[in-house]
């Protein structure tokens, strides 16, 4: 019995933008000499999601049922691994994973992972993410568990730099998000910070829009992401390969190829 070619699903629309973003650095990232050696993906991008940080803060419904209703659509269409275009989102990636067939690539494994390969530390990581991200440590416990210091920004620089500079982002205003964004990175190198985790899908939308100083320090989650998939669909891809066998011509009764 043949095995289920290797597809990866992605979950996302939150925002739509973000998710693009995610989408190009695959398609940028993949070794590729032509359109069949790019990553096979089927995306799921629904806008209308219910937004993560309102629903956290209590003021919005819960995402939960439609990421469910999406983690649904992409297993029933062949997802054999699913990654979450979203760090809030993984806030629920274990009812998540239970509602899947395909394992989940966690995005915040795969950006701590990436820190890791960039060696011992030389000082803290900052973590430039949603509040939600943060009240639920998502990076903090995976940071400590290494022995990384880390520091991240303070309720004010959230309310006034981050939240809005996110939102800036979500509406289209991508430099006054971006310079906003950017402003709530720099109070944490300002703090002593000497690598950044952009553990926020818009923010690197946001740093690459003014094209920030702070991107050659920093850890781009969405791009460790994409990574990750790649890793996958290769490995996957030669695997299924090396097990397939080669194909030998038949021979017609008479001993002439078919």
């Amino acid at each position: 019995m043949s095995k289920t070619p290797p597809l990866i699903g992605v979950l996302g629309g939150m925002g739509p933008l973000a998710t693009v973003d995610f989408l190009h650095k695959i398609v940028a990232s993949t070794p590729a000499t032509r359109d069949q050696d790019h990553v096979p993906l089927l995306v799921w991008s629904v806008p209308q999601i219910p937004d993560r940080q309102k629903a956290l803060a209590g003021t919005g419904e819960s995402p939960l049922p439609a990421m469910r209703q999406g983690i649904r659509r992409l297993n029933e269409g062949g997802a054999t691994r699913i990654a979450i275009a979203c760090n809030t989102a993984h806030l629920w990636s274990d009812a998540l994973a239970e509602a899947s067939a395909a394992p989940l690539i966690h995005i915040v494994d795969a950006a701590i992972a990436a820190i890791e390969r960039q060696g011992p530390p030389d000082g803290p990581v900052g973590i430039v993410a949603t509040r939600g991200t943060l009240d639920a440590g998502l990076y903090q416990q995976r940071l400590t568990a290494r022995g990384r210091p880390f520091l991240i920004n303070t309720e004010h620089e959230i309310d006034t730099l981050f939240t809005p500079g996110c939102y800036a982002i979500k509406q289209n205003r991508l430099e006054q998000g971006g310079a906003l964004l950017e402003l709530a990175a720099r109070q944490l190198t300002r703090r002593g910070a000497k690598t950044l985790i952009l553990a926020c899908t818009e923010v690197p939308v946001g740093l690459a829009q003014v094209r920030s100083e702070l991107l050659p320090i920093s850890v781009d989650a969405t791009q460790a992401l994409a990574d990750a998939c790649i890793r996958y669909w290769l490995e996957a891809r030669d695997a299924a390969a090396a097990e397939s066998p080669p194909f030998s011509g038949a021979k017609a009764p008479d001993g002439q190829e078919n």
